[in-house]
């Protein structure tokens, strides 16, 4: 696991945002699947910042950028980018977040930074979790957990202690 996962590391955000879009649209054609102008654009909205969103923070963002302002624009976009792996929701915020790891099937978890409001999202091992090892012993099967926490972020640490 990455010590600084994405969202807390110092990195060259315009390329990262680049990246992904291709990523992204790479992943929807190779799936057959059309990311739209305006998925996109949502997409690129949840890449810009490295913290939550809500729904009504993406919707008046695309309607900035001339998508329409009606609710269904943002839902219908964030459904489709969660839905397929391009972006994943933060229960605890009610809040929206592009996956850092669109490319991998796999289990996050997000450390949210209750100062600057940042979300990283780390990778997990669930084989290996307490709540896997809970499951199994009671013939639980789990069909999908959100592993989310919330405390101080590297950044703000460092800016409190100088």
């Amino acid at each position: 696991m990455d010590p600084n996962p994405i969202g807390f590391a110092k990195h060259d955000h315009s390329h990262c945002v680049q990246d992904a879009v291709a990523a992204a649209d790479r992943m929807c054609r190779d799936a057959g699947l059309q990311l739209t102008p305006v998925r996109q654009r949502a997409l690129e909205i949840l890449l810009e910042e490295h913290r939550a969103l809500g729904a009504y923070d993406v919707l008046a963002r695309l309607s900035e950028d001339g998508f329409g302002s009606q609710p269904p624009v943002a839902y219908r976009a964030l459904d489709f980018l969660t839905k397929h792996g391009l972006a994943h929701k933060i229960e605890r915020l009610n809040a929206f977040i592009a996956c850092a790891h669109p490319e991998d099937r796999h289990t996050p978890a997000f450390l949210i930074c209750t100062s600057c409001h940042a979300v990283a999202e780390a990778e997990t091992d669930p084989s290996h979790s307490l709540m896997s090892q809970i499951a199994e012993a009671t013939g639980f099967r789990i069909s999908r957990a959100v592993l989310e926490a919330e405390g101080t972020c590297p950044n703000c640490l460092e800016k409190e202690d100088a």
